[in-house]
């Protein structure tokens, strides 16, 4: 089913081309289901064909048609880490009602993860949109039990305001609403292994940060990143992992 695998990265390809628009827009209040794309530099409204896909990129060299200014590569980056994303977890999980579940949380977390390193925030528009995916989707999908949905909110909501508490601000209150929804998706005891690689990456991370002297004690490092990436490791691995701890640590 190689075919099928391609046919998720092409669709993650122009899903990534919309979170773009999402990343961009939505920081700045405006609305991510109207309105013609522009270029950011000289406010040019842009034609279909320069907005294809990875392809228009390369062909333009990462500049605007008009006006030749420098196009962020984050849009080259979202769009084929989508395709990426989507086609991983369509390997992974296959055609079962999961599927559509968990496409839309790489999406969401995609989405924050790209507008949390800019700007240092998580909008709340977009945690909403996600905890209305989780409960939609996860009652088509019916792949969890309530009680291990609930649980995985909870895990996340709980430990991220434990951290938050005790940081001081380090944990911003955009990081606990993300961490709750996709406890939410995830469920119990998934939702604990997203947290804990998602800890465990994000404090490696500072700590090399803080080594090579990109950041600063006080400076704030974006968590939405290692939210994201632990969620998407828990999805893909979860099971192995889990598994593997209870053949170890547990016999």
């Amino acid at each position: 089913m190689f075919w099928m695998e391609g046919f998720f990265f092409l669709l993650g390809l122009f899903i990534g081309s919309f979170l773009n628009v999402v990343i961009y827009r939505l920081p700045r209040g405006e609305t991510v289901v109207s309105g013609r794309s522009r270029c950011p530099a000289c406010g040019r409204v842009l034609a279909w064909y320069d907005l294809f896909p990875v392809l228009s990129y390369l062909v333009l060299r990462g500049r605007c048609r008009y006006c030749g200014a420098q196009i962020s590569p984050r849009y080259l980056i979202v769009e084929l880490l989508t395709g990426a994303v989507f086609a991983a977890l369509f390997y992974r999980l296959g055609p079962t009602p999961a599927l559509a579940k968990y496409l839309f949380l790489g999406a969401v977390l995609i989405a924050a993860a790209f507008i949390d390193l800019e700007h240092y925030l998580i909008p709340d528009r977009l945690v909403l949109a996600g905890l209305a995916g989780a409960v939609i989707l996860g009652f088509a999908a019916r792949d969890l039990e309530i009680w291990s949905a609930l649980a995985g909110f909870a895990a996340g909501a709980g430990f991220l305001s434990v951290v938050a508490v005790i940081s001081k601000g380090g944990m911003g209150g955009g990081d606990v609403k993300l961490a709750a929804v996709a406890g939410l998706f995830l469920g119990w005891p998934l939702a604990a292994l997203a947290l804990f690689l998602a800890v465990v990456a994000g404090g490696l991370a500072a700590a090399v940060f803080l080594f090579l002297g990109i950041k600063g004690r006080k400076d704030p490092v974006p968590f939405a990143p290692f939210i994201a990436a632990g969620t998407l490791a828990a999805i893909l691995w979860g099971a192995h992992i889990i598994d593997w701890y209870r053949q170890v640590f547990l016999l």
